[in-house]
């Protein structure tokens, strides 16, 4: 049994790069940003950040390029996957690990909100429908 399922929550680090298939259809490139603050042995706060790729697919990426912008706090669903590629200047094998979003959720600014985190409200965001081929029926839910 194998389960491939990310839930990140954080804020877009520059503005989506939109590009056209040849047969017409978008896909949207975009970096995320996620911290993660916690206490220290002394007391103190520390904060880490964790940067992300993450690539849409189809309407979801049209979406993204008309309204989403570097500083956007955003919630997206999806799967891991790995790139393998051969540098052309070395000749080297190279790999990355992105996330190809399969849901979008729009967060409100803080500016929106009033309130210092949009972590917060959550459910109170404007949905993206998942790209097609992806399943989400609750008819096989047990309860």
């Amino acid at each position: 049994m194998n389960l491939n399922r990310v839930f990140l929550l954080g804020r877009l680090t520059r503005d989506p790069e939109l590009r056209s298939l040849p047969k017409g259809g978008q896909v949207a490139d975009l970096g995320l940003a996620i911290n993660r603050v916690y206490s220290t042995e002394g007391g103190g706060k520390k904060e880490d950040t964790t940067f992300v790729d993450v690539t849409l697919w189809g309407r979801q990426a049209e979406i993204a390029g008309q309204y989403l912008a570097k500083g956007r706090a955003v919630f997206i669903e999806g799967r891991l996957h790995l790139d393998a590629w051969d540098d052309r200047q070395t000749g080297q094998k190279r790999t990355r690990l992105k996330v190809i979003c399969e849901s979008l959720q729009f967060l409100p600014n803080r500016a929106e909100t009033g309130k210092p985190s949009a972590a917060a409200s959550v459910r109170a965001v404007a949905a993206v429908a998942p790209q097609p081929g992806y399943e989400n029926d609750d008819r096989d839910v047990p309860f």
